[in-house]
């Protein structure tokens, strides 16, 4: 996603920690960067916009409930093993998108 104009912080860096930035895990000077990127980038504004509004709905409707630790430590395995572009595991142990013998 990218509104075709050039940016200091780029869409795809922008788009890349963006739950970082929803999540207020990022400096303040790295979120100044991401408030000057939403107001001149529209798209990137919407999509933040609408994670924001998911996040919201999800807090909302399970705030409350606990996440078992297990789970948390899975997800999060999950999360880095796709950011580092190595895939998801599927179940079973193998990698998704990975054919199995």
């Amino acid at each position: 996603m990218s509104c075709g104009h050039p940016h200091e912080t780029p869409c795809s860096e922008v788009l890349d920690h963006l739950y970082e930035y929803l999540d207020d895990e990022m400096s303040a000077d790295a979120c100044a960067k991401f408030r000057e990127h939403f107001d001149e980038c529209h798209p990137c504004l919407e999509k933040y916009g609408l994670e924001a509004a998911v996040k919201k709905l999800v807090k909302r409707c399970c705030g409350s409930d606990d996440v078992p630790t297990d789970l948390r430590s899975k997800v999060m395995m999950r999360i880095e093993l796709i950011r580092a572009g190595q895939g998801a595991p599927a179940p079973g142990g193998t990698t998704a998108g990975t054919p199995t013998a």
